[in-house]
């Protein structure tokens, strides 16, 4: 069945560099072949010229930044495809081999599939302690996580990173898309209606990318404060749903890890990330009563709140 569906790829750019240019060539070497790729782009004074002689079928919009939003800059783009599957991509994530929008698509054999996503593989600099956080977060194991799913996995079972997801266009369309305004985790919220919907999630672990950050505590405060609102703002998808089990589980097993592998330092690390990822999220989850000034202070995203969105 996969065979018969179409794809198209769909991915927001920014100031792109030489790894827009290694994303598209590796794009267009897949043995799935691609209908088309779509740029969705921030601010055209900074975007390469002649990329569209240079790529067949490659479809560019520019918008402005105060146009841009992760959500409904992407649901535009999906809603300007006609391909039976979207697959979003960031502009930093580089396919692993040349089957990862085959490996994808194999998912959507079972009808009731609506999003694929794939693995994440550190990038060379990555750091030991994130290195070890792609793998909990990406393992080996492939997975269908369904309604089912949410007793054992709570919130993990949303899980769906834009990264590098692939979508089924008509379920996509008939449950409405991505929030058209969002702070980010614009595909965890879609992905939670499509669990609760009966629809499945498919992690594709054969389905590889090369993408990581190297974060700092204060950088994961701010993430991690900005992933809370998101929720926040959604208690009909995340609601009642537990979350922060899986953070504490992920602390306990790197510590373990850093000693497994004689470097004992490194628990420092794993110590400060995690408490700036905590204290970031236990803040957003209150961010209806602090001031703006804080707030500001607090996201990463300071224009959604410029912009008079609470």
């Amino acid at each position: 069945m996969s065979s018969t569906l179409t794809v198209d790829v769909l991915i927001p750019v920014f100031r792109p560099g030489k790894q827009l240019g290694q994303l598209l060539e590796r794009l267009y070497a897949q043995s799935c072949p691609i209908r088309k790729v779509i740029l969705m782009n921030t601010e055209k004074k900074y975007f390469p010229e002649g990329l569209e002689q240079r790529y067949k079928n490659l479809e560019i919009h520019h918008l402005t930044k105060e146009e841009f939003d992760h959500g409904g800059t992407r649901d535009a783009g999906i809603r300007m495809s006609e391909a039976d599957i979207v697959v979003c991509m960031t502009q930093d994530a580089l396919p692993e081999n040349t089957s990862l929008l085959s490996v994808l698509l194999e998912a959507f054999a079972d009808p009731k599939v609506g999003a694929a996503y794939a693995r994440q593989l550190p990038k060379k600099d990555c750091s030991e302690v994130e290195r070890y956080t792609r793998r909990f977060n990406y393992p080996e194991e492939s997975r269908v996580k369904s309604e089912e799913d949410i007793s054992e996995l709570g919130i993990k079972t949303f899980f769906c990173s834009n990264v590098c997801a692939a979508w089924r266009r008509d379920t996509y369309l008939r449950l409405g898309g991505f929030e058209k305004k969002t702070i980010f985790n614009e595909d965890m919220i879609y992905a939670g209606r499509l669990i609760q919907k009966g629809g499945k999630i498919a992690y594709c672990a054969d389905a590889k990318v090369i993408h990581s950050h190297n974060y700092s505590a204060v950088q994961q405060f701010r993430r991690y404060f900005d992933l809370a609102v998101s929720q926040m703002m959604h208690p009909e998808v995340f609601g009642g749903v537990r979350s922060e089990s899986e953070g504490m589980r992920l602390v306990m097993k790197s510590i373990r890890h850093c000693m497994k592998i004689g470097r004992p330092w490194l628990i420092f690390t794993v110590i400060t990330q995690n408490a700036g990822k905590l204290l970031g999220y236990r803040l957003g989850r209150q961010y209806q009563k602090l001031p703006q000034k804080m707030i500001l202070l607090c996201t990463m995203n300071r224009s959604f709140w410029q912009e008079g969105s609470r």
